[in-house]
């Protein structure tokens, strides 16, 4: 039986990923972080064959033990502060845990394989966000790096690290660039469960207008569930590598209202949204788009939901679960 650790379970990735996984046979190891982690109920609801272990990407010692106490396959780096608004709040923090536990990871990984570098097969989530303010449309692996975040900068250090093992070490180490990927398991923080989330409200009658920042910026935007596919298939490759995970498809915010509104009935939603400054970004990344021609070719991968229909996934979820909160 294959043995896979996942930091950063609690979230969607990782919850999305568990499923997968068991679903191939897998044993799988779940790392949260603290003792009494409000999110350990969700893992448990939700993967309940997932065993639970408690680190923190901030401390190595607490990777080692839980190296040594799942002895994987796999590993899975899908922990960090994922939210790009807060990273400007707390940009040591998302340093810390962002940049900084990925090399905690791979120091954990290549010190538990000992002899073997490749014994341990790793994959880190890169982000879309290191493009920042992009050099070339679409953006490819290839594509000059130009974060515009303290976010998008931690991911820049982790991906480059994860590198650098691997051609320091020999590691089976592969990066994973995924663009923006949502689901009805997205934290509300997110602009599109923020605008699901209401648009149900609002259906509901519970909610008047929402707020947002910037209704320009564009991104280019998948199913986390399919996207979790493509991070399996990069651990199954002979050789590690760097991969764009994409639909290669731009949709604006206001393309997101315009089909979130419509799913419940609204087709003008102009008075009820409303745009505030404290929304918009210091340094505002415009234009994601990601070419996953590399991730088709080599990993055979291709998304199956398409952007219309993950919105109208996530409005429905929303409108089901506000109707039970109602109740």
């Amino acid at each position: 039986m294959t043995r896979a650790l996942i930091t950063g379970i609690t979230g969607q990735d990782g919850l999305y990923l568990a499923e997968l996984l068991l679903s191939k046979g897998y044993e799988v190891y779940g790392l949260v972080r603290g003792q009494n982690n409000p999110k350990v109920a969700l893992v448990e609801s939700t993967v309940p064959d997932v065993k639970i272990l408690t680190g923190d990407l901030t401390d190595l010692s607490s990777l080692m033990r839980a190296m040594a106490s799942s002895r994987p396959d796999e590993v899975y780096n899908l922990g960090a502060i994922s939210f790009v608004a807060y990273s400007w709040e707390n940009a040591h923090l998302t340093t810390e845990v962002t940049a900084k536990g990925v090399l905690n990871m791979l120091e954990a990984v290549r010190l538990y394989s000992g002899d073997d570098p490749a014994k341990v097969r790793f994959y880190q989530a890169s982000s879309s966000e290191m493009f920042g303010r992009v050099q070339e449309v679409p953006q490819r692996e290839t594509t000059l790096l130009w974060p515009r975040s303290p976010y998008g900068v931690a991911k820049v250090y982790g991906h480059y690290m994860t590198i650098n093992y691997r051609e320091s070490y020999g590691m089976h180490a592969s990066s994973g660039i995924l663009f923006n990927h949502e689901s009805p398991r997205r934290g509300p923080e997110f602009v599109t469960r923020k605008v699901t989330q209401a648009v149900s409200r609002i259906a509901l009658g519970t909610q008047d207008v929402i707020t947002l920042g910037n209704l320009d910026a564009r991104r280019d935007w998948g199913f986390a569930g399919d996207y979790v596919d493509a991070m399996w298939r990069m651990l199954q490759q002979d050789e590690a590598d760097d991969y764009v995970v994409a639909t290669g498809e731009t949709h604006s915010i206001r393309e997101l209202l315009d089909v979130a509104f419509a799913h419940v009935g609204i087709e003008d939603w102009s008075d009820k949204v409303v745009q505030d400054p404290r929304f918009f970004r210091p340094a505002e990344v415009d234009l994601l788009i990601g070419d996953p021609a590399k991730a088709k070719e080599a990993l055979g991968w291709t998304p199956k939901v398409g952007f219309e229909e993950l919105v109208r996934m996530m409005v429905d979820n929303d409108l089901a679960e506000q109707r039970k909160l109602s109740s």
